[in-house]
């Protein structure tokens, strides 16, 4: 019986290995919270959010792409997760998704901006973390180097820099 039990644990343990991050349940922030989600979400953490510390979002399906902004000078590297992996970790489902800056500057920007492009919440520059004046700790970028088209105002009005929040509505 016991090593039936023990066989069942195994497999069970083996199996939650395989289940899709957005399966499983969101681990705590061990560090300074600096991304709070809220909204229509699956996978809370605290108290109805998904909240996320530096090593969580750098842990998650992200990209680096050297480019262009309007915002800086010159070309650079941006990486960090992708927008649709902190989503998807937070178990995150509606139509619109809204930004806020720690200035309480906000946009507002389709679900499928996160789902059909690789926009990332960049977490590094140049391959240094982003620190506040430098628009951190977290810069929503395009893929502008891939996308030339998106070099416009719709979507450089949609790129908030110094992100402490996003609300997933709808």
């Amino acid at each position: 019986m016991t090593t039936r039990i023990s066989l069942l644990a195994l497999l069970l343990t083996a199996a939650s290995t395989l289940l899709p991050v957005s399966a499983r349940a969101l681990d705590v922030p061990k560090g300074d919270v600096i991304l709070t989600v809220t909204g229509r979400l699956d996978h809370p953490n605290a108290d109805g959010k998904a909240q996320f510390d530096l090593p969580m979002l750098e842990a998650l399906a992200g990209r680096s792409g050297e480019m262009e902004t309007p915002w800086t000078e010159g070309r650079l590297t941006f990486s960090g997760p992708l927008l649709r992996s902190v989503l998807t970790a937070a178990g995150a489902h509606g139509t619109k998704v809204k930004l806020t800056a720690l200035n309480d500057y906000s946009a507002e920007l389709p679900m499928e901006d996160a789902t059909d492009l690789d926009t990332m919440l960049a977490t590094r520059m140049n391959g240094a973390v982003m620190s506040v004046r430098d628009k951190g700790p977290l810069f929503l970028i395009y893929p502008f180097d891939e996308k030339p088209e998106l070099m416009n105002e719709k979507y450089f009005s949609r790129s908030v820099w110094q992100i402490r929040d996003i609300e997933v509505t709808e």
